[in-house]
């Protein structure tokens, strides 16, 4: 394995080990034919070790190494970590209150129902007198294996001259409540001249000027960041200051940058955005087509870990058409894929082979006029139109964000969410923060958004009316609870009965 930072190490072969744990689990035999591309895991140090000890191959290595490691995690890390890859920890020691069968099922939605269920009695069975409270089937699924394989594979890729002197690697027995979003779009120096209004043809205008790291990608992760969510970001920037800026920016913010991609001897890309005092931005894009993802960054095992491994998807189509359809194919042939949300984008050119994938979009978001962008072709009606024809090409919900109001166009009912009242006509930031606050629903809902989830995305937009930075107007949890209750009440117009949830 490349001498990757411990955190980076730990985070690729966690990756590893949730794609292994799908359907019936690991075995030697899935190892050796996998396309998984598991050599991290059979390059360990102490997967090679026990190999060449036992004089058996690291395929057949891996296993005992892997319940010798999980026997070391505290009960509740261990019992998920035994069942998610169906290890067997508990086939060695009957109980007549556990039915191994149905522990180590050949379906890992059947094993997690099962360690849902006998909770309880299982860290009864590992001799654990008091468990931490239940987890919920998704529970399992969007948080707590998550922990616990990160847990195991930190162990595992720990220094084996360090590894006994650092118990503390090990995630405490308490489940965590945070998920991984990845967000994949563009990180960009935005040069924001701020005007009171827009220059006419030979009429220049006073104004104001702020360098200032930005972009669609780079703010979703900031926004989610903001709301307490665990953010990873795929983008390309340059080697030079700008881009040095952008990485700073990001640690700044608990965003992980190490799937960032640094290019040599190029420059950070710019936005010019010129705002006039309502808040109306005019844009113009410098691009550079060495600063972007190219098809070998979406290929690297590490990227294909972080989608895997991530709860929401959040994808910006200013990407070069290719990287959104690799994205989007690679999602849709995931064991459990997780959910997506995808930012229209302004001027994007559709071809046809992107509406292939739209069926794995579960959340299409834009203002009217980028969700029209993307039927070309076609003169559509109304916006309502254009979202049922966007729905027919597969996409599961559409939010047409416009000002501070959102329209949501699904299968179950159609929610005008527009009684927030606003202070701009527009703002940059706002639509970064619905997206992210929508990403935020969607971890922390344990069934189907409701109406109410959508209200709360769209509450997250109104501080980012604020002057100065974008990122400086992006809400955290309890500034959007605020919003909710100054201005509490149904808020929502729908096109059924159904009451907000």
């Amino acid at each position: 394995m490349p001498m990757l930072p411990q955190d980076a190490r730990t985070d690729l072969v966690r990756g590893i080990l949730a794609r292994l744990g799908k359907f019936s689990g690991l075995s030697a035999e899935r190892l050796r034919h996998t396309e998984i591309g598991a050599a991290p895991i059979l390059d360990l140090p102490v997967v090679t070790g026990y190999a060449q000890r036992e004089g058996v191959s690291r395929e057949e290595a891996v296993l005992p190494v892997l319940r010798e490691t999980t026997r070391q995690l505290p009960p509740a890390e261990r019992l998920i970590a035994d069942a998610t890859l169906s290890l067997g920890l508990l086939r060695e020691s009957p109980n007549g209150d556990i039915d191994p069968d149905q522990l180590y099922a050949a379906n890992l939605g059947a094993r997690r129902e099962y360690l849902a269920q006998r909770w309880t009695a299982l860290h009864t069975a590992v001799g654990a007198t008091t468990p931490p409270a239940a987890p919920t089937v998704k529970r399992l699924r969007t948080t707590a294996e998550r922990a616990a394989l990160t847990a195991l594979a930190g162990l595992l890729t720990a220094d084996p001259a360090t590894a006994a002197a650092a118990p503390s690697r090990v995630t405490p027995t308490s489940l965590p409540t945070g998920r991984t979003v990845t967000v994949i779009g563009d990180a960009v120096i935005d040069h924001l001249y701020r005007v009171d209004t827009f220059p006419a043809r030979q009429a220049p205008v006073d104004g104001t000027f702020a360098g200032l790291p930005g972009g669609k990608g780079l703010n979703r992760a900031v926004a989610a960041a903001l709301l307490g969510l665990d953010v990873q970001l795929i983008a390309a920037v340059g080697d030079d200051a700008n881009g040095a800026r952008i990485l700073e920016l990001l640690a700044d913010y608990d965003v992980d940058r190490s799937l960032v991609k640094v290019v040599p001897s190029a420059a950070t890309l710019v936005t010019a955005v010129v705002m006039n005092h309502s808040g109306e931005v005019r844009l113009i894009a410098c691009r550079d087509s060495r600063v972007q993802l190219l098809d070998s960054d979406i290929d690297r095992p590490e990227v294909r870990a972080a989608l895997a491994g991530s709860a929401v998807v959040v994808l910006t189509f200013e990407q070069p058409a290719p990287i959104i359809e690799q994205v989007l194919a690679f999602v849709r042939d995931l064991p459990e894929r997780p959910q997506v949300i995808v930012c229209a984008a302004p001027s994007i050119a559709v071809p046809q082979g992107l509406y292939l994938y739209l069926d794995v979009v579960d959340y299409l978001v834009g203002s009217t006029v980028e969700l029209d962008a993307l039927l070309p072709d076609v003169d559509t009606d109304s916006a309502a139109d254009t979202a049922r024809r966007l729905r027919g090409l597969g996409v599961s919900a559409v939010c047409a964000v416009d000002g501070f109001g959102c329209t949501v166009y699904s299968d179950d009912d159609d929610i005008v969410v527009d009684h927030f009242p606003q202070v701009l006509k527009a703002a940059v930031g706002a639509a970064a923060a619905f997206a992210a606050a929508l990403a935020y629903r969607v971890v922390q809902s344990e069934d189907a958004l409701t109406a109410a989830d959508f209200v709360w995305a769209t509450a997250a937009m109104l501080p980012t009316q604020k002057l100065g930075a974008v990122s400086a107007g992006f809400p955290q949890v309890a500034e959007v609870d605020r919003i909710m209750q100054l201005y509490a009440r149904d808020g929502v117009t729908r096109n059924s009965g159904v009451t907000p949830g």
